[in-house]
């Protein structure tokens, strides 16, 4: 009987390491970045385009946050140090974020474009797909706009605003565009690894690409995706306001997040800034992006997006 006792005991201490040590593992896990801190030097680039814009731009950058209902917790706001003293109105990039990854995981990309000029704007909703966080999010920041006391105040530029999203943040950007008030505010739009059409459907992620307004670059991997080759292109192939689409081989779900940032901030760059560098990327005698050997099965919408 001692014996048996001693079993359960020493047993029972095992199980107590387990515990602590699988609970010490999802707290580091939890405090990890979705991106990493030095991403914009460790990604592979395969144009001079490309790799021009994942480079930091020539911004310092500023951060600031306010409360946000419920599980969206708070407004976070990355800008150009120099919306402080300077009389300019800045562009907005609002993004939407993946299932379950806070917007505080993704600092280092929100650094990084508005290191390029930008007001770049996210919230803390672990479930994006309606739209409607990025819509509150948007809605802050015009609020912000108008208040005497914001450091937005007349600070955002209303004409050019854009919306960027992974994964079920890539379903987002569709139903925000679409679906929500403001959507017609959004003159360009990111989708990264959108989930698949009808996988997004049977799970209750549904979106409508047809009704998509504004031009969109979709970018995701070949493999080890949530959407197939053949589902971005049937993605692209209903959307009547211009595309731009490509797959990245050798790249998992994900890393597209931050592994395609050079032509998402180029594009933005080009549809929001007027970069027209940075449109020879997509439109021109020769798009860089068809002949850079990172990516595959690229299409460009010419007659809607020169």
């Amino acid at each position: 009987m001692g014996l048996v006792l001693k079993i359960f005991k020493i047993a029972g201490i095992i199980l107590l390491i387990l515990v602590v040590l699988i609970a010490a593992l999802l707290i580091c896990l939890s405090m990890k970045p979705f991106v990493p801190d030095n991403y914009t030097k460790t990604v592979d680039t395969g144009g001079e385009i490309e790799a021009k814009y994942l480079s930091m731009g020539a911004h310092e950058v500023k951060y600031t946050e306010a409360e946000a209902p419920g599980d969206w917790k708070k407004f976070e706001a990355f800008y150009p140090a120099g919306l402080e003293t300077e009389e300019n109105t800045y562009p907005v990039v609002v993004f939407a974020n993946g299932t379950g990854v806070a917007a505080s995981k993704y600092k280092a990309l929100f650094r990084h474009m508005a290191s390029w000029g930008f007001i770049v704007l996210d919230k803390e909703d672990p479930s994006t797909c309606t739209g409607a966080s990025a819509e509150a999010a948007l809605v802050w920041l015009l609020e912000q706009n108008s208040d005497p006391d914001s450091v937005f105040y007349q600070k955002v530029d209303r004409s050019h605003i854009g919306i960027s999203g992974h994964s079920q943040g890539g379903v987002t950007v569709f139903n925000a565009v679409s679906e929500q008030p403001h959507g017609g505010l959004y003159t360009c739009a990111v989708s990264l690894s959108p989930t698949e059409w009808a996988l997004a459907a049977a799970i209750g992620l549904d979106y409508d690409p047809s009704k998509m307004t504004a031009p969109t670059l979709i970018l995701a991997a070949s493999e080890n995706d949530v959407i197939t080759p053949d589902g971005v292109n049937g993605l692209a192939d209903v959307i009547p306001a211009g595309t731009v689409r490509a797959l990245r081989p050798g790249m998992d779900h994900g890393k597209m997040l931050y592994s395609a940032d050079g032509y998402v901030t180029a594009w933005f760059m080009w549809q929001l800034q007027g970069d027209q560098n940075a449109a020879k990327a997509f439109v021109g005698e020769r798009p860089e992006i068809l002949d850079n050997p990172l990516y595959q099965d690229v299409a460009v919408n010419f007659e809607l997006l020169n």
